[in-house]
């Protein structure tokens, strides 16, 4: 009967447990589908307040519009009224002084007809002869009258149809006006979309011929989440305005997220168009953070910087790394990739390195893949290092002392020197120091090389086979540096390891 009772209890207990667990799933998916019914009420209501803003907007640039075409039609009225006006006065004193001046010479040539008819009735010989000499005398001949020196030619027309106007097709095209055609809505062609050396190539089409588009305008930001934009997102929008072109190269990236949305609209010179659907293009880069719990005493890391610290021993704030948010240990774009992996902030059974090994690691593994960072130093730094090294390496090694590590190291102790440097082995590299270096690891080929970071020259080539996962790792005595993370590998370095894939190593003594 005990058995049965105890049987009968953790059956219950199971069953409880069971309907709690199908609980809180329900729970869950409840709660996850208010925050999108909350998201998307409050995505209505901004919709209606941009309603209202922008209806009051494109209804005061109409009255704005009218109002200045308006305005021109009453200059261009008083313009043409004024010209009316001119013309009227300029032929109204033409007229009027040649009406005058007929009018005078009518007068004067009436006086001398009257004379000349008295005379011819007049019975005296003497009267006659007298006044008919004086007419026809060469000082006062009736021919110089102002009536034979006139001109009945009208001077000025009286026609204005000169100034007529016809606004027939001037008032077809105000009758045609009507609002501006919305430009079509872009489409983002993916397959011809780039991601390569740190930049991104955005080419999209449009469905038709537009020839009133003017410009485009590409939105794009950084996200950890595969598919369309969610409503609350981390990154903001960055916009790029006054593209001619159908295509956009982003270039100064820093790839610290895993994806990158981008959404692309047409404008016209009054009006933008509608933004195509948001396409989202996969930016894998390699991040990682400094173990700041595996650095030296003597090392200051702050971030991805490093400083040597003379004076030694200055605590790390363990507790504000643990308690930061925003670490990449929580990083979504950190648990979306499958590599390279985390390494554990605390090195097993190990404490952080010591004695002359003035080392830091990265916190990331790389256990496949290809991957890419970059090194900025201080050429005046006593020693420096950068290469990979096993999560084995002791807290005693020093980079490229051991079989656990592979570095490039620059002396400037006694004299300047470049080495590659693997278990306990050198060779002294001929070739001009950089300001900073390109590192290139190929973990499935065993592959670890150093180029120049500003032409991409190769300096030197391990060629061995991993058999565990590598970090990064960094060495300094009496300098600083500070890393670049976020870099794809770079189209050239791809180019040259291919080339390269079939040669011989030259390295082999150091593997």
């Amino acid at each position: 009967m005990g058995q049965i009772k105890v049987h009968t209890v953790c059956r219950s207990a199971f069953i409880l447990f069971f309907l709690q667990e199908s609980l809180r799933k329900i729970t869950h998916t409840l709660a996850v589908k208010n925050e999108e019914i909350s998201n998307f009420i409050c995505s209505l209501k901004q919709s209606l307040d941009n309603l209202e803003t922008n209806s009051n907007r494109v209804q005061e640039d109409l009255e704005s519009e009218f109002s200045c075409l308006h305005a021109v039609l009453d200059e261009m009225k008083e313009s043409m009224l004024t010209r009316i006006k001119q013309e009227r006065a300029s032929r109204t004193y033409e007229l009027q002084s040649q009406l005058s001046a007929c009018t005078k010479a009518l007068e004067s040539s009436e006086e001398l007809l009257e004379l000349a008819n008295q005379t011819l009735c007049s019975s005296q010989t003497d009267g006659f002869s007298q006044v008919t000499g004086t007419l026809l005398t060469s000082t006062h001949p009736v021919t110089m009258a102002p009536a034979f020196r006139l001109s009945l030619k009208t001077k000025a027309s009286d026609n204005m149809s000169h100034l007529m106007v016809d606004f027939s097709q001037e008032r077809e095209l105000l009758q045609a006006l009507k609002f501006l055609p919305v430009p079509a809505t872009p489409e983002i062609q993916v397959s011809e979309c780039q991601v390569c050396d740190n930049t991104v190539t955005v080419s999209w089409t449009i469905p038709e011929p537009d020839s009133k588009i003017d410009h485009y305008i590409l939105e794009y930001r950084r996200t950890n989440h595969e598919g369309p934009p969610r409503i609350r997102e981390d990154y903001p929008w960055m916009v790029v305005e006054g593209i001619r072109q159908m295509e956009h190269t982003v270039t100064g990236l820093r790839f610290d997220t895993r994806y990158m949305t981008f959404r692309v609209r047409a404008c016209n010179k009054a009006v933008a168009g509608d933004f195509s659907e948001p396409v989202t293009l996969e930016t894998h880069a390699f991040n990682f953070k400094l173990d700041s719990g595996s650095a030296h005493q003597n090392l200051k890391v702050e971030d991805l910087s490093v400083e040597w610290d003379s004076c030694g021993g200055k605590v790390q704030d363990i507790r504000k790394e643990k308690n930061r948010t925003n670490s990449p240990m929580h990083s979504p774009a950190r648990s979306a990739l499958m590599s390279p992996k985390r390494a554990p902030t605390a090195r097993p059974g190990r404490d952080r390195f010591t004695a002359e090994s003035y080392t830091v690691l990265a916190d990331t593994m790389i256990d496949a893949g290809q991957q890419y960072w970059e090194v900025r130093f201080d050429k005046e730094s006593k020693a420096f290092a950068v290469g990979v090294a096993l999560r084995s390496l002791g807290r005693f090694d020093q980079l490229g002392k051991s079989s656990a590590s592979w570095c490039i190291h620059l002396n400037n102790w006694l004299q300047q020197s470049l080495t590659a440097k693997h278990n306990n082995k050198a060779r002294t590299l001929d070739c001009s120091i950089p300001g900073s270096i390109g590192v290139y690891v190929n973990y499935e080929e065993g592959i670890l090389s150093f180029y120049n970071a500003k032409t991409k020259q190769l300096m030197h080539t391990f060629k061995t086979k991993f058999q565990q996962p590598v970090i990064p790792a960094f060495m300094v005595w009496n300098g600083s540096f500070s890393v670049v993370t976020g870099l794809q590998v770079p189209t050239v370095v791809q180019s040259g390891q291919r080339k390269n894939s079939g040669t011989s190593s030259s390295n082999a003594s150091l593997t």
